[in-house]
């Protein structure tokens, strides 16, 4: 059967439900993610469940930009793929997130069974990107970028398009913003792509 709930708490605009000491498993936690296809579910590492508000225009706009130009970059470059907030991620942690662009390389993806691809993919993407939305918090924005990084990512970006700032988040180096620059360079993992911020910064 269908489960849907209703979440009465909100907290900076994300919904949380916590199922309480009977956790979902991870199989439980998919069906219930395909019967509420409706919306954008992701689960912290404790268990709980939080509904992610919709963005707007604005940052669909900025997003399509981003995982274009990702997703072209990793075509001609050939050493991984890419993917969108639509996949989800299960992490070390026990948590499942969603990134708003990902990439992850072929040999982390060849560990995978076919069949395993199919769903949530039980990996760490190498490089990650946030993209800020009128409904984010900033500090929870950066928290689950910490969160990122503690479960293996080597490298991640949160871009706050509207503050002109790409705050960039390293494998054991502390974050750096970066203000009104026009191009961010990726290294590590993504070495050669470069993200043409004009678009992001003049949205719609």
């Amino acid at each position: 059967m269908a489960q849907v709930v209703t979440f009465p708490e909100s907290i900076s605009g994300s919904a949380i439900w916590d199922p309480g000491p009977e956790k979902l498993s991870d199989d439980e936690y998919w069906a219930f993610c395909e019967a509420n296809r409706d919306l954008h579910i992701e689960r912290t590492a404790k268990g709980e469940i939080v509904i992610i508000p919709p963005a707007g225009g604005e940052w669909g706009y900025r997003g399509a930009e981003i995982i274009g130009e990702l997703r072209n970059w990793a075509r001609r470059d050939g050493r991984g793929r890419t993917f969108d907030s639509s996949v989800q991620f299960f992490l070390p942690d026990g948590s499942g997130l969603s990134p708003d662009a990902a990439w992850v390389s072929n040999e982390s993806l060849q560990r995978l069974t076919k069949q395993e691809r199919t769903k949530y993919l039980r990996l760490t993407p190498e490089f990650v990107i946030e993209v800020l939305s009128s409904t984010d918090s900033l500090k929870q924005a950066k928290a689950k970028m910490d969160q990122w990084i503690a479960n293996g990512v080597e490298l991640g970006w949160l871009i706050d398009g509207d503050a002109e700032t790409v705050y960039v988040y390293r494998k054991g180096h502390r974050s750096i913003a970066r203000q009104h620059i026009q191009e961010v360079a990726g290294e590590g993992p993504v070495a050669g792509f470069v993200l043409d911020l004009h678009p992001i910064w003049a949205g719609l």
